[in-house]
């Protein structure tokens, strides 16, 4: 391995250690709120669900965004469209697993910069 790509991997690690660190304050912060955690990282081929979790009577799949600053838009607008058809898909599938789908709605709880307060966007896709 050269020295870039050596840097490379090093900023990659890192960057998935504030993912998982984040979406483990974001799980402490969506119990505090009275939601009701299931799972974490469900993995499908063409997407990933970050958390699964109960609001009431509705499953909520939450995806979980971290930005270290603003300089390019806040934590939530860093979900494209690409990303936006893989949630949809990825809770296309979690839904067929039951027998009568509940209610559910896709959150983001977005972490900009240095602030511990997310930004929880509620049916964030509609």
């Amino acid at each position: 391995m050269n020295a870039r790509s050596k840097t490379r991997s090093l900023r990659g690690a890192a960057a998935r250690a504030s993912g998982y660190a984040a979406e483990d304050a974001a799980a402490t912060w969506l119990v505090a709120q009275g939601l009701l955690l299931v799972e974490r990282n469900v993995r499908y081929t063409f997407g990933e669900i970050d958390i699964v979790a109960w609001h009431g009577a509705v499953l909520v799949l939450v995806e979980v965004r971290l930005r270290s600053h603003a300089q390019f838009g806040d934590a939530a607008a860093s979900i494209t469209p690409r990303k936006q058809a893989r949630l949809w898909a990825a809770g296309e599938a979690y839904a067929a697993q039951f027998a009568k789908p509940p209610p559910m709605r896709i959150d983001v709880l977005a972490y900009t910069g240095q602030n511990p307060q997310p930004v929880w966007i509620q049916n964030a896709l509609g």
